[in-house]
This record gives structure tokens, C-alpha cells and sequence, in this order.
């Protein structure tokens, strides 16, 4: 017989208990939500986190818990586990107590008798929801800079194209040819604050700034900002501003560049219709109703079909080819979202679009 091994002496034992702490203890500490269900997905123990955040739960179905419905989850991980004593791994959304909403990582594990039945199952649900976030954030910046990278190139281009231009007019005492220089330089650095912007709104949450001003204002300063490169394009901008829209709470940063973006993207739109002998973009400001107000833009370019509608504020994507970044729209809608507004559009092909924007008075 081998002779025993000798634990070293610096070593430590492992315990085979701590002083008044049981199994139940440890359960409770554990940083997730911690169940078990029987084969109908009653609960029947839940830990104290678990507690915390749906309430004790202890009888009631899993998914009138978690999801406040009388209908069982599709590809329910606890019922899997049940028909191949197999443990399974999925991704949900779960309300909590308070109303919010958390992204869980749920893990299933079967408890088997002696008889090999499975009893119950053991369900854990870590809260993932910041990780996927974060993991958002990096991916929309990395696939940003992917995408962008040609486009940005081509800015890059111009800048030089034009800084050239502006050269040989002052050497060559050309002030016309200077000129014709720097509004290509100026367009070029237009493009590329928008495109750097829209990447880090669209790609990092900041804490909202809510300030007092008038609706009208906001967009009295977009349409200035546009007046130039709109006559450029030989679009006429129609202002609308309903002076009676009394002052709000707004984020002035976030809707400024959800006003940008629509302009910018209305006036493309006119660009991209040839057809059409005289182009305008009208920006409108107006009350809805007693709590409600509006910004409007509309134009008579190209406009869209319903697939096209469907994908609008889908992040890349664009029906500009190379030169569309497909963060405009997304952002628009998160401008929107982040004020508890709501999106109404109405366009068809060859007929223009128009987008309605709607926000509580507050």
C-alpha cells in the first residue's frame, strides 16, 4: 500500500463548515437569481435576490414572474431540461418588480432521484444587461469605423482637394478660385463632423441635459445651419414655425442632431431625384394638442418604398451606397426613445417623405 501523502505544511485545511453559515446562506449570497421549478414551472424556492427584484414568487408560474405572462417562454430552457435531463443555456428578457427591464444569461440543471427521474429543475439567471451594453457600445464603434473608414477616406480627399484649390487661388491671386476652394473645403468639414457625431452618439449613452427653450428656436438654428448648402442644391428650405409652442425640457444637444440629420437626409433626398423641377425641404414646429408638440420635416425627393421603411433606423443601414453611413436615422430614433417621444413617417416612391415628430410638452 502507497503511504499516505502528507499535506504541506503551509496549506491551509479546507473546512468542512463555516460557523453559522449553511447551504441556504450561500444560495442567498450568490450574485444571480437563483430558482427551482417543478415540471408544471412552479417555483418552488427562490433566493433572496431573487426575492429582491420579482418579489418571493414561491408558487406562481416562472413566466408570470419574470415575464408578468400567462404564456410559457418559446424554448423554455426549464422544460428542455426536463424532456433530456440535459443542462441548457439562453438569453432573456425579464421584468422586474419596479417595472424595469434586465437581460438575463439563464442556465438550467436537472435534479435527478435515484430512480433517474428528473424531480425538478435548478435555474440560474445572471443579470447581463450592462455587459450587453457595453458589449454594444464596442461593437457599433468598431463596425463604424470599418464601415466608415472608405468614406471617410473620400472626406479626407476633399479636404485636400479643396485646401489645394484654395493654394493655387492666393498664388495665383485668384480670390474666385479660392473661394471655390473653400466651399469645398467647408462641405468636407461639414461631412465629416456629421459622420464623427453620429458615431458617438450612436455608439455611447451620455446622461441627458435637459434644458429649457423654445422648439422654435431649435429649428430656426438647423435650417441656418443648412441655408447655404441648401441654395447650393437649389432646394428651397420653408420655414414653419408656430410661435405659440410654448418653451420645453429638451436635451438642446441630442435634438439638435436629430434635427440635422433629418434635413441633411431631406435634402439628399431631393439630390437624389432629378426628376422633380423644383425641390423644397419644409421645416415645421406646431402644437398637437393641448400636451403634445411636434417638429415636422418634409421634402419631395426620392422618398421610400415599405421595405425601405421597415430598415430605416436599423444602424448601417443606408440607400446611399459608400456615401450613406446608416447612423443618421438610428440615431434619430434614440434621440426620440431617450425623450419618450414617438416617430410617425409617411413617404412613397417618387413622392417625398415626411417625418413627424412627436414629444410630450414638459
Amino acid at each position: 500500500m502507497a503511504p499516505k501523502k502528507k499535506r504541506p505544511e503551509n496549506q491551509p485545511s479546507i473546512p468542512t463548515a463555516i460557523p453559522g453559515l449553511n447551504l441556504k446562506h450561500l444560495v442567498d449570497y450568490l450574485p444571480c437569481y437563483v430558482s427551482i421549478q417543478d415540471r408544471d414551472l412552479n417555483l418552488l424556492y427562490v433566493n433572496q435576490k431573487f426575492k429582491k427584484d420579482f418579489g418571493d414568487g414561491t408558487g406562481k408560474k416562472c413566466h408570470a414572474v419574470y415575464k408578468c405572462s400567462t404564456e410559457i417562454c418559446p424554448n423554455c430552457p426549464v422544460q428542455k431540461t426536463f424532456e433530456d435531463r440535459r443542462a441548457h443555456l439562453t438569453e432573456e428578457n425579464v421584468t422586474l418588480t419596479g417595472g424595469g427591464v434586465h437581460q438575463v444569461l439563464i442556465q438550467t440543471s436537472p435534479v435527478i432521484d435515484k430512480n433517474g427521474v428528473v424531480t425538478a429543475v435548478i435555474e440560474l439567471a445572471t443579470n447581463i444587461t450592462q455587459l450587453k451594453k457595453d458589449r454594444k457600445e464596442l461593437v457599433t464603434l468598431g463596425q463604424s469605423i470599418a464601415l466608415l473608414s472608405h468614406g471617410i477616406k473620400n472626406i479626407l480627399e476633399g479636404l485636400q482637394g479643396g485646401a489645394y484649390i484654395v493654394d493655387e487661388g492666393f498664388k495665383d491671386n485668384d480670390i474666385e478660385l479660392a473661394l471655390k476652394g473653400w466651399n469645398i473645403v467647408n462641405k468636407n468639414i461639414f461631412d465629416i463632423a456629421d459622420v464623427v457625431q453620429n458615431i458617438l452618439y450612436s455608439s455611447k449613452d451620455r446622461p441627458l441635459k435637459y434644458e429649457r427653450i423654445s422648439p422654435g428656436q431649435l429649428a430656426r438654428d438647423s435650417l441656418a445651419l443648412f441655408r447655404e448648402k441648401a441654395a447650393r442644391l437649389n432646394v428651397e428650405l420653408k420655414p414653419q414655425i408656430n410661435e405659440t409652442v410654448p418653451e420645453v425640457r429638451l436635451d438642446i444637444a441630442s435634438i439638435r442632431r436629430m434635427l440635422n440629420n433629418l434635413i441633411w437626409n431631406a435634402l439628399e433626398a431631393c439630390l437624389n431625384h432629378p426628376g422633380e423641377k423644383k425641390h423644397f425641404v419644409r421645416v415645421k414646429t406646431d402644437l398637437l394638442d393641448d400636451e403634445h408638440f411636434i417638429f415636422e420635416i418634409a421634402d419631395n425627393g426620392v422618398g421610400m418604398d415599405q421595405d425601405t421603411q421597415r430598415n430605416i433606423y436599423e444602424e448601417f443601414f443606408s440607400t446611399k451606397g459608400s456615401s450613406g453611413t446608416g447612423l443618421g436615422l438610428a440615431v434619430v430614433e434614440k434621440v426620440v426613445n431617450r425623450h419618450g417621444g414617438k416617430i410617425e413617417v409617411t413617404s412613397a416612391p417618387g413622392k417625398g417623405t415626411t417625418f413627424k415628430l412627436i414629444f410630450k410638452i414638459k
